[in-house]
């Protein structure tokens, strides 16, 4: 029920919306994800780990943005944007990785390496690269099979969701 109160003040506020369905959109965000995956290998080259983490989850955040304007609608919320995947799109293992994630990615991002915080390493950052390929690839595999009866699905649930 949280979910939905939090989606629904934000489809108030105009931070979650349908829109019309854009191809134009879907493929600029799909090669945005694809440009932050190979930023995230040339930072895990470069041994900058942290920031290679968070590339490797803006590659998940942008493909997931791609598959919701494939279906129109606009999302400007990671938290939201997540929840209408798991509400619209029911894939409970590409839920699963991009919330594991965002977490990942906002641990190393605003927080600075103390004792009490677990820091960025070889294998930590590798793991995130290798999910946010196997999301990216999950999400392409969703888009490509999305058609217009399945778009118009998830708009009315998302019209009776929120409403």
């Amino acid at each position: 029920m949280k979910k939905l109160i939090f989606l629904r003040n934000l489809k108030k506020k105009k931070v979650i919306e349908l829109v019309e369905s854009s191809e134009e959109i879907k493929s600029s965000y799909l090669t945005k994800s694809e440009n932050c995956l190979k930023s995230a290998k040339i930072l895990f080259k470069n041994g900058l780990y942290e920031n290679s983490t968070t590339e490797a989850y803006y590659c998940m955040y942008n493909s997931l943005l791609a598959l919701l304007f494939k279906a129109g609608i606009k999302s400007e919320n990671h938290s939201a944007s997540i929840i209408l995947l798991d509400m619209l799109i029911d894939d409970e293992k590409l839920v699963k990785i991009i919330s594991w994630a965002k977490e990942e990615r906002i641990d190393k991002q605003y927080y600075v390496e103390t004792q009490q915080t677990i820091k960025a390493t070889k294998e930590s950052c590798n793991e995130v690269i290798l999910k946010a390929e196997d999301f990216f690839l999950g999400i392409g595999v969703l888009i490509n099979e999305i058609g217009n009866e399945k778009i118009n699905s998830i708009r009315n649930s998302f019209m009776k969701l929120l409403d």
